[in-house]
């Protein structure tokens, strides 16, 4: 049994910058032999649900409206973190290219849809912090 970090909107709830959610059937099935733990990152740091989307530029997390929200998507991350680390996760499943849960592929700050190398606020400090981070296009890689 493995305890799992995952993004609250794979878990179905509504919570992403839109007010939506991103159910993944698969990992909801994990619950049935794992522990999930659901996290939203930006809520966490006090965002609103909906709010304008924000991307990464450089180190800054910047919304579509221009306003600076760096110090809430890293208290957002800094709160994750804590989750993962009182829980023992042992790894964690994440929404792909966000800026707080994207691995690997986020969107380039311009917000006209391109992608580039990179990793979300959370991750980041997931990564930093050992915390092994997947994401739902992931699935099939998972340590279970």
């Amino acid at each position: 049994m493995a305890v799992i970090l995952a993004s609250s909107c794979l878990l179905g709830c509504e919570c992403r910058y839109k007010g939506d959610g991103c159910k993944c059937d698969a990992l909801i099935k994990l619950a049935e032999s794992n522990t999930i733990i659901g996290v939203c990152p930006e809520q966490m740091g006090g965002l609103p649900t909906p709010r304008d989307p924000a991307e990464r530029q450089g180190d800054k997390v910047i919304s579509c409206a221009g306003k600076d929200v760096t110090e809430e998507y890293t208290k957002g991350a800094e709160t994750a973190l804590y989750f993962a680390k009182l829980n023992h996760v042992d790894f964690a499943v994440m929404k792909a290219k966000s800026p707080s849960c994207g691995k690997g592929l986020i969107y380039d700050g311009t917000f006209t849809g391109n992608k580039i190398p990179g990793n979300g606020v959370t991750v980041e400090l997931l990564n930093a912090n050992g915390i092994p981070v997947f994401t739902e296009d992931e699935l099939d890689q998972l340590p279970l």
